[in-house]
């Protein structure tokens, strides 16, 4: 078409618009009104009870405590809670809130190293029984620190001989073990980042994972500890959503609130998680830096019920 007769067929659309009869322009714009009307009347927590199921990390809220925590979580709308006393976890289910993950034996001393195993061993079932107690899907396991004398392959060995004793007793109470990676890069903070730890590689803790072979040992996906690890973290999901048993959350750098002052896109990652047919647990495990920790809470909440 050429560029003259372009425009007089544009001319001509013009004409016949402004044809249209008022009332039924009118309609249109009211139909349109309606529509966002409703929309709008929607909750803004409309979510609860939708695909994203949203647990706290206590810890992260160490000035308040696990009953007044439980409160709040309750009214946002979180399902549960994780990394609190195992003393409170009577109070806290008794409250509504379920717990998502029982602790066990630390980060620090972990089935690397031999020397470790009896401690790691017993604390791992006794974090197995606390979950079937309280219906815990999940007990967290780690690999520990570096220590001169193992080479890779030999903690790579200790830790698969470790948990593979504790293994049949977690598959026979049905309940997970899920592997923590977590970076080794932040010395800022010895909760941001933990230099040192031997399984600071996702890919590392994935094979660990495979070997382990068995759907009740699974990957806990840190969102903040793979994103200064390797970053490219909508690939990684897609890449491993299948041998994960659970997420963490927290803003980059900082491990501070999930605000425009850091660099990951959450809802675009949380989509991506739910786009793998995930239906675990999601835990905030940021460190609030503002003066309301609760509304820091708040507003992660929304931002990821997506």
């Amino acid at each position: 078409m050429k560029r003259r007769d372009f425009l007089t067929t544009q001319a001509l659309l013009a004409s016949s618009a402004l044809a249209i009869a008022p009332e039924t322009m009118c309609q249109a714009d009211s139909n349109e009104l309606g529509k966002s009307n409703s929309s709008s009347a929607e909750p803004t927590n409309a979510g609860q009870s939708g695909r994203v199921r949203q647990s706290v990390m206590g810890w992260c809220f160490a000035g308040i405590d696990a009953l007044t925590l439980a409160g709040h979580c309750k009214r946002i709308g979180f399902e549960a809670m994780e990394g609190i006393p195992a003393s409170s976890y009577e109070a806290v289910t008794k409250r509504g809130l379920k717990i998502a993950l029982t602790g066990s034996h630390g980060f620090a001393k972990g089935p690397l190293d031999r020397e470790n195993h009896a401690e790691v061993e017993a604390k791992l079932r006794a974090g197995i029984d606390l979950a079937v107690k309280y219906g815990a899907p999940n007990v967290i396991t780690f690999t520990g620190m570096v220590k001169p004398g193992i080479n890779d392959a030999t903690a790579r060995r200790n830790c698969l001989e470790c948990w593979k004793r504790v293994l049949p007793y977690a598959e026979e109470r049905k309940v997970g073990i899920v592997l923590e990676h977590l970076n080794s890069r932040d010395d800022s903070h010895p909760m941001k980042g933990h230099p040192g730890y031997w399984g600071d590689d996702l890919h590392l803790c994935a094979d660990l994972v495979k070997e382990m072979g068995s759907a009740q040992f699974k990957l806990l996906f840190d969102i903040y500890h793979v994103q200064i690890m390797h970053g490219d973290l909508i690939r990684n999901i897609r890449q491993y959503h299948p041998l994960v048993g659970h997420y963490h959350t927290a803003g980059n750098p900082g491990r501070g609130e999930l605000d425009d002052n850091q660099e990951i896109n959450y809802p675009g990652v949380i989509r991506a998680i739910l786009q793998t047919g995930y239906q675990g647990f999601i835990a905030q495990e940021f460190i609030p830096t503002s003066d309301d920790p609760i509304d820091s809470l708040e507003k992660a909440f929304h931002l990821c019920n997506v």
